[in-house]
């Protein structure tokens, strides 16, 4: 009997055999929690046996606004009916609006839409070198761009170049060169990296697969000050921490900074298709002229059409609202399992970073005990879980989650040799 077979014969074991089926199929290079999602709404997934959990990952911040988001669905279904794709080889009358849209609501004059989040960065950096030869005079093939220790940016190959993850790098070189690695927060070592080659600073404000790690209150300021001063791009990565996800429009928002270039992705298509965008002024995106870069999917019809949508959602400010006034009982209710399981919690809003102590077991058997008890959270760096549920979640709904990590903890503390999976 093949795998196929066994998912359409055996209805008893449709996880089991779903999961297999994916594995003997689909390229390895994720490990996922071993729950098969069949149907979503709001904050909850239920699976293939009918078994419900509150997402408290939120596909990475994709889903900021909630598994099938009312108005987000919507405007997919009304833009099914009439175009979804025509290529950028014509216009389309949804291009135009989500530009003009999303330009206005990060105060900047022109967009570069894109798809994936990685390719927002990609062409991120094409743009910075493109504006480092025309604008700043930077020699042809001299420029470099200052990036953070323990960025995550995407998986391409120019990202993984300037990466410290060693599992995304090793045995993909050669590697692309022309990236500095400067320790993330400390503006005096971004500053002595800079030379008269550089053409910008990619930075995520919050990094967010490095463990939600906040920089001090003075740090993004000074690189403001000192690209201003120096005449370099500064590019902010908001793709994971943007989009209400911290409690404002952007991260950078929580200390007054305005980079010279937003990459935004993940949240921008309201969980429902890849949208992603470069936002910067004229000046800067001007320097693309056209053949210099471009997509087939890049601001299709639907996409567009949707993250206008998403952007007219946050133009509201509830969702930032809802961000930082929930966030604050996320990170209050965490913070209370310091000492008793947890060594620090950090974050901002809806976004939390928890690192739990070696006793209890690595980041992986942990949310694995939580999902048993249907809470979804994912792990990184080992030891760290990563809270960031969709921002419709309630309340009573985050106080239940976190019930169920303190019980996860509680049981682990009791009988620690049974942690180690």
């Amino acid at each position: 009997m093949t795998i196929l077979e066994t998912v359409m014969t055996e209805p008893g074991a449709l996880t089991e055999a779903a999961i297999a089926l994916d594995d003997h199929y689909a390229a390895h290079n994720y490990s996922p929690l071993p729950v098969v999602a069949a149907s979503a709404e709001g904050a909850w997934i239920t699976d293939v046996e009918g078994r419900r959990y509150l997402d408290c990952l939120a596909a990475y911040s994709a889903v900021n606004f909630g598994h099938r988001n009312p108005e987000v669905v919507a405007t997919a279904h009304a833009q099914l009916d009439t175009v979804t794709l025509v290529s950028r080889a014509f216009h389309s009358d949804r291009l135009g609006p989500f530009c003009a849209a999303l330009a206005e609501l990060c105060g900047k004059d022109m967009v570069l839409p894109m798809n994936s989040g990685a390719e927002a960065v990609e062409s991120g950096l094409k743009v910075a070198r493109k504006w480092g030869t025309d604008v700043k005079g930077v020699p042809t093939d001299q420029s470099n761009i200052i990036v953070a220790h323990n960025n995550f940016h995407g998986r391409t190959t120019t990202i993984i170049s300037f990466s410290d993850d060693e599992t995304a790098r090793r045995g993909f070189g050669p590697y692309t060169p022309g990236f500095r690695a400067v320790p993330f927060g400390d503006a005096d070592a971004l500053a002595a990296a800079i030379d008269e080659h550089t053409v910008a600073v990619l930075l995520e404000p919050i990094q967010g697969e490095a463990g939600i790690i906040v920089p001090a209150d003075d740090y993004l300021p000074r690189v403001r000050a000192l690209c201003t001063e120096r005449n370099v791009l500064m590019i902010a990565d908001e793709i994971q921490a943007g989009l209400a996800r911290t409690g404002r429009t952007f991260a950078c928002d929580h200390w007054g900074v305005v980079p010279d270039v937003y990459l935004l992705g993940k949240a921008l298509g309201g969980g429902v298709v890849p949208l992603s965008a470069v936002v910067a002024n004229r000046d800067v995106l001007g320097v693309l002229h056209p053949g210099e870069h471009g997509s087939t999917f890049g601001g299709n019809p639907l996409a567009t059409a949707i993250g206008t949508t998403v952007v007219a959602m946050l133009a509201r400010g509830e969702y930032q609202s809802r961000s930082a006034e929930l966030g604050q009982r996320l990170h209050a209710r965490l913070r209370g399992l310091v000492g008793h399981g947890v060594l620090a919690v950090r974050g901002m809003g809806l976004w939390a970073g928890v690192d739990v102590d070696p006793r209890i077991g690595t980041g992986k058997s942990v949310s694995l005990r939580l999902a048993a008890l249907g809470v979804l959270v994912k792990d990184t760096h080992g030891s760290t879980l990563r809270f960031a549920p969709p921002i419709v979640i309630t309340e009573e709904e985050i106080d239940w989650a976190v019930d169920q990590f303190a019980t996860v903890l509680t049981d682990a503390l009791a009988s620690p040799t049974a942690t180690t999976a």
